[in-house]
């Protein structure tokens, strides 16, 4: 495997300045200090998982250890008693709501081993 970076200089404080910008945003929107793989879903066109699964309720919803974000609803959280059963059924069961009742099939953004449905 390799890669190729391409660069262009820029201010070093604008770096810094745009760093911070994004690390406050994540801290103010997303998770943290959790268990959880980062976004479940890809976002459907003109739209976001996130706020299709808050919009049917489904913050805090929970199967055994895992549940949905309350502070983002496009993230699973584990506590230490989930096991990998809990996250894939948590993440099945808001995909079928999801596409049940608002008719938009989500696409996951993680894989899940040893399932039959992997991504």
């Amino acid at each position: 495997m390799s890669a190729v970076f391409e660069t262009t200089n820029g201010d070093v404080a604008d770096g810094e300045r745009l760093m911070r910008e994004v690390t406050a945003w994540r801290r103010d929107h997303q998770p943290g200090g959790t268990h959880n793989a980062g976004s479940v879903f890809k976002n459907p066109p003109g739209d976001s998982a996130g706020r299709l699964i808050d919009s049917i309720g489904l913050k805090g919803f929970r199967i055994g250890g895992a549940a949905v974000s309350t502070r983002h609803a496009n993230f699973i959280e584990a506590s230490e008693e989930a096991t990998p059963e809990d996250v894939h059924a948590v993440i099945e069961a808001v995909r079928t709501r999801v596409a049940r009742e608002i008719g938009i099939e989500l696409v996951r953004e993680v894989v899940c081993l040893g399932f039959e449905d992997d991504a």
